[in-house]
């Protein structure tokens, strides 16, 4: 019996949706990675950047509007003028600051990977799973998901065969906030079986 702790890391910002002014219908938008930044006396506004992806019309998420120029770091500041790609990307998914701006985001190209606890990407299909195993997996980032689906992804098998094992109780899900866990009960060639 073996436990296992993987990430889900997604492999990049998240696209939302949104009514394009150029397009005059609702269309893709992407992360540009870059910033607006505007000063005012002591206040500042910032702004991240999304793009359709058709028309290149713009629109502007708010991150600071109207702060005081002492409640935001200076190293964020500096990375906010210099169009830190890493700080955009971090914006960019997550679901709290998307929410905030009242933007739809389109979760049907949200994709990710799995991390091992060193930040290594793990690929699922060369696990060896044996009965007893536990995978705990951290879902940090909030990505929506069916237990159910996670599962199927993890051990290479249908959702509806996932259901199926769950039933026979051969499989078990739990979870717990933001990490799930997994727990294999019997060998994996009867689980796809």
């Amino acid at each position: 019996m073996e436990e296992r702790k993987l990430r889900m890391v997604p492999d990049g910002s998240f696209g939302i949706l949104y009514h394009c002014s150029g397009c005059n219908v609702r269309r893709r938008f992407i992360n540009t990675g870059r910033f607006r930044v505007n000063a005012n006396g002591n206040r500042i506004d910032v702004w991240l950047i999304y793009q359709c992806e058709k028309c290149k019309h713009t629109k502007n998420l708010t991150i600071y509007e109207r702060q005081s120029a002492k409640r935001i770091s200076k190293e964020e500041y500096r990375k906010f003028l210099a169009n830190d790609e890493a700080l955009a990307e971090r914006y960019g998914m997550d679901f709290g600051f998307l929410g905030q701006n009242r933007v739809m985001i389109d979760e049907e190209t949200i994709r990710w990977h799995y991390e091992d606890g060193e930040g290594k990407s793990v690929a699922l299909k060369e696990i060896d799973w044996i009965p007893g195993d536990r995978v705990f997996i951290d879902n940090e980032f909030g990505i929506r998901i069916r237990r159910e689906k996670l599962a199927a992804d993890l051990l290479g098998v249908s959702r509806s065969r996932v259901q199926c094992l769950m039933e026979q109780d051969m499989l078990e899900i739990q979870s717990t906030g933001k990490q799930i866990c997994i727990i294999l009960r019997n060998c994996l060639e009867k689980l796809r079986g």
